[in-house]
């Protein structure tokens, strides 16, 4: 990598992504690094996750400036307000935080009570992300969530009551035999919690989930893409016309009193394919032109910790993959994570400044193919750049395909 794009990136602000890879019972869905019955972890997890903070910071070339942290999981709201508070001193010890950072946490409804949220506050979070997933007894059933929608309300209420203005609530649609009426019944409870934000992802069956097994013995019903395409542009209408703007493919907001949408700036990181840091097992980062996957098991995790020292930047103790990206596959996701944006997709000056190169001279024959085939529009001329166009939001994985 050339010595201007090192110092490029370390003038960037960063993100924190921090992984809780806790919980009390693992979905029959969840494809994520979770593991159900390892709490006793807890805090010794907590202290090996400082420790790689402090030791990512002690070998980058400068104190690192971050934008954003996020406290996903796995169910990060098991852990106690006081470790949460002493993870985020340790990151403000050791990294330039932000004083307006932004400062997630996720959170199952059912793990929390006012005096919980009390504490999450005091603690230095900002911003609550409840996985709702759906207000129906039958889908939640279904999905193995261990809440009802009461604790839905209950937690937003106590949210706002504890001051937090600032939520996002994620569901799912495309579940195995739910109803169109159903997923507009789930559009109209979300919209009446007046949240900042709604992520809404139609469910897909990932290998190696107890989902998937199901599927294979005939035990759930197929999915089915036509309706979930219509619970889509349902939410679509039925949201832009309550005041939500969406930004993303899956993700929408509100604005706040001066006209800022209150979209999540942790997210926009990723799809802007900017740096950011993955601390905790199984966290994945992008730095310094790096890709980095930490190990998997938390006993393993913390071991690394314990008995490490800090190693050439980005790599950690933890870290046991780490991929120095070339220029054609950086471009790359650039593309499919730009695309993602719905008003904003990818700019040609933002393309070239990243990359010497504009973006006809390096994706010219496929953005052309997607023009015709009305999956792409160009923006305000062709020196503006591209996104996806109504249409290509449905089909976007045809899209992304052709860039990797």
């Amino acid at each position: 990598m050339c010595q201007a794009k090192v110092i490029l990136i370390f003038m960037l602000p960063v993100s924190l992504y921090l992984h809780i890879p806790f919980c009390t019972h693992r979905c029959g869905y969840c494809d994520f690094n979770t593991y159900a019955g390892l709490e006793a972890l807890m805090p010794v997890y907590a202290d090996a996750l400082q420790q790689e903070a402090r030791l990512l910071a002690q070998a980058a070339p400068e104190r690192l400036p971050v934008q954003t942290v996020f406290f996903g999981g796995g169910t990060p709201s098991l852990l106690p307000p006081q470790t949460v508070e002493a993870i985020l001193q340790t990151l403000a010890e050791v990294y330039d935080l932000a004083a307006d950072a932004e400062v997630t946490l996720e959170a199952n409804p059912g793990t929390l009570d006012r005096e919980k949220l009390q504490g999450l506050r005091a603690a230095g979070i900002n911003r609550l992300s409840f996985g709702v997933q759906s207000s129906s007894p039958e889908e939640l059933r279904l999905l193995e969530r261990e809440h009802d929608f009461m604790d839905v309300i209950r937690a937003v209420e106590w949210a706002r009551q504890t001051g937090f203005d600032n939520l996002n609530l994620d569901w799912i649609f495309g579940l195995p035999g739910q109803s169109l009426r159903s997923w507009q019944r789930n559009v109209e409870l979300a919209i009446q919690l007046a949240p900042e934000h709604l992520s809404l992802y139609a469910l897909t069956i990932e290998h190696g989930t107890p989902f998937r097994d199901m599927a294979a013995r005939g035990l759930l019903p197929d999915l089915d893409a036509d309706l979930a395409a219509d619970m889509y542009e349902l939410a679509v209408d039925r949201l832009a016309a309550a005041g939500y703007e969406q930004y993303e493919i899956s993700n929408w907001a509100r604005r706040d009193s001066n006209g800022e949408l209150l979209a999540c700036k942790h997210n926009l990181q990723y799809w802007r394919s900017l740096p950011y840091a993955g601390l905790g097992a199984g966290a994945h980062g992008f730095l310094d032109g790096k890709r980095t996957a930490n190990v998997l098991a938390p006993a393993a995790y913390i071991k690394r910790l314990r008995e490490g020292a800090a190693l050439e930047f980005p790599r950690t103790p933890a870290t046991v993959n780490l991929t120095v990206l070339e220029a054609q596959d950086e471009m790359g996701e650039v593309m499919m994570m730009g695309l993602r944006l719905i008003h904003e997709g990818v700019s040609q000056s933002s393309f070239s400044q990243r990359f010497g190169r504009s973006l006809d001279d390096v994706y010219g024959r496929e953005i052309r193919q997607l023009t015709r085939s009305g999956l792409l529009e160009r923006m305000n001329g062709e020196q503006a750049g591209i996104r996806l166009s109504q249409r290509g939001r449905l089909l976007g994985n045809q899209v992304f395909v052709e860039f990797i």
